[in-house]
């Protein structure tokens, strides 16, 4: 049966139909619909994870069970989830575990644009990496078996444009994966130094089996066109090559890469006058030709920096590229903001004008930072904000106390703020820790975390108390504040900030794109009224602009939430 896919459907439909029983992730773009499409099938586990490390340690635990499973993440997200990864390389599994990593070249919605397959070889796992939905479907399906009989897990690397582009799939039956028995075996599975040591030689001989599978599979395959000019290349970076050059050049397409083949690429290399490498990101490819001792181009001629095109290609060679659609250059730039009622603009706004250092996070937070409101110092990696609130305060002593926050989103502190918490109270420094919780985890669509009382399938489940968790944590001074109300926030955020121990400030309203908010009247402006002063502006909110010379609410876009009404001082906003 064909289907007309994305390629995070096709990974799902392929793991399912692969035999898999136990997923578990967090939410990560361009990952995200990888499980939110395996959460469909209600004959498997489906669910969303604290942190990647844990999602990990979760498919491990199933796999050590006998069942074959998997989990996703996004490119940085497989840093949270390295020390297991490294680990399970030696241990090696019971039923077949899938990692699905996704990378993001051109940071679309990244803090870097990391390139995975460094993982694989540092790790020593073989990665595959498909081309289009379809290889996607074929590929993940496939891993299990590859997982199996090679006694390892395997990372499945998508990358932005993979994820989120669709095309044709060919979908089979799913297979009958019935639970392996369970057989106790601490020699295998515990990493004690003396087990670990003769772990290691066996990791060893699998890449040497790996490599010999290299060189003759099906994620591996040769286009002879031309003798003139040969091209390895993988992924999304095939689909360019294809569709700039078509069967004018001959190409070896690499959909392992990890181990990469010897024999393949001196072969194919013999056959062709002049050898070129294009892949994205990193010279992974590249790196490992020049060590055979092979002449190539490479990135001397291809970027290391973000995505290729056909274009980026087709000029390269000196060609015209077929001409593509593209948005019309006239259309003026929307840089992206808060939404209009966005329950974390007041909070923003007060900090801002009380000229707050706040040390941010990752989440849709973290466009506090843009301007008008240009409210935070730093973004680093999830939880960061907290630790990073600490050595700030230790470092700039008891008046940065007074002038400093950090900024964290509920389910970002799930994942890996409570320990920087704890350091916090452990370690004291007078921080105030500020916990935007908006009943949702909201930058990659509104997945369930465990802040908001539902699972990944929207049914009841344990709800995580912030504020008890937090003075089990250590802090004793926990306070509640609606961010909506300017002036409570800033009485409580000042009060906070002058106390003499750790504090933490939840502000607390849910996320205006919840279906259950519903949206207030739309206010307007009282022409008569306004006075131009523009203090409504100073907000950022989308649905505030000048319109002949006066403030303007736009009434598709207000979901009455009453902030800017605070800031009026003519009281022209009813």
């Amino acid at each position: 049966m064909k289907k007309l896919m994305i390629g995070n459907q096709a990974v799902a439909a392929g793991l399912y139909d692969g035999g898999l029983q136990v997923v578990s992730s967090y939410p990560g773009t361009p990952s995200t619909e990888i499980t939110e499409f395996l959460a469909k099938y209600d004959d498997i586990h489906s669910e969303w994870a604290p942190n990647e490390k844990v999602a990990c340690e979760v498919a491990f635990g199933a796999s050590l069970a006998g069942a074959r499973s998997a989990c996703a993440m996004k490119h940085v997200g497989l840093n949270v989830a390295a020390d297991p990864l490294f680990t399970l390389s030696y241990t090696g599994v019971g039923g077949g575990m899938v990692i699905c990593v996704a990378d993001d070249p051109a940071m679309h919605s990244s803090q870097n644009e990391q390139d995975s397959r460094h993982y694989a070889m540092a790790a020593k796992v073989p990665m595959l990496e498909p081309a289009d939905s379809n290889e996607a479907y074929a590929y993940a399906k496939a891993a299990f078996t590859l997982s199996e009989e090679y006694d390892t897990p395997v990372l499945l690397r998508m990358c932005t444009r993979i994820a989120h582009s669709q095309s044709v799939v060919e979908v089979g039956e799913r297979e009958n994966a019935p639970l392996k028995e369970y057989v106790k075996n601490p020699q295998k599975y515990i990493m004690m130094p003396a087990n670990a040591i003769k772990r290691h030689p066996i990791v060893e001989q699998r890449t040497n089996a790996l490599r010999t599978l290299a060189e003759d599979c099906l994620f591996n395959k040769v286009e002879l066109n031309s003798d003139e000019v040969g091209i390895i290349t993988s992924g999304c970076s095939y689909l360019y090559v294809k569709e700039a050059l078509g069967d004018t050049v001959s190409v070896l397409k690499i959909g392992m890469p990890y181990p990469l083949p010897t024999q393949l690429i001196k072969d194919f290399a013999s056959k062709v006058k002049k050898l070129y490498v294009i892949e994205e990101l990193d010279p992974v490819i590249e790196t490992h030709v020049r060590s055979l001792g092979i002449d190539v181009v490479g990135k001397e001629l291809f970027s290391l920096l973000g995505e290729f095109s056909q274009q980026t290609i087709a000029a390269a060679f000196g060609k015209e590229a077929n001409a593509s659609v593209c948005a019309d250059s006239a259309i003026p730039n929307r840089p992206p903001m808060m939404c209009a009622g966005c329950p974390h603009r007041g909070l923003f706004y007060t900090l801002a004008k009380n000229k707050i250092t706040a040390l941010g996070d990752i989440g849709c937070y973290t466009l506090g930072a843009v301007p008008p409101l240009n409210a935070l110092d730093s973004t680093l990696c999830m939880g960061a904000s907290v630790s990073g609130l600490h050595g700030f305060n230790l470092a700039r002593g008891a008046e940065a106390e007074k002038k400093s926050v950090a900024v964290i989103g509920d389910s970002t502190f799930m994942h890996s703020g409570m320990t920087g918490l704890v350091n916090v109270a452990y370690n004291a420094t007078n921080s105030t820790v500020i916990i935007l919780d908006n009943s949702i985890t909201g930058m990659t669509g509104h997945q369930q975390n465990p802040t908001t009382g539902y699972n990944i399938k929207g049914d009841p489940a344990a709800k995580v108390n912030l504020e008890a968790l937090c003075r089990a944590l250590g802090i004793n001074r926990v306070r509640v504040v609606d961010p909506y109300n300017l002036k409570e926030c800033d009485t409580v955020i000042k009060e906070e900030l002058a106390a003499e121990e750790p504090s933490v400030i939840i502000s607390r309203r849910p996320c205006v794109l919840l279906k259950s908010v519903k949206a207030l009247p739309a206010l307007k402006v009282d022409a008569d009224k306004c006075k131009s002063c523009k203090r409504c502006m100073t907000l950022g909110c989308p649905a505030i602009s000048m319109k002949d010379g006066k403030a303007h609410v736009d009434a598709t876009l207000c979901v009455g939430c009453g902030v800017c009404q605070q800031l009026c001082p003519f009281d022209a906003i009813v």
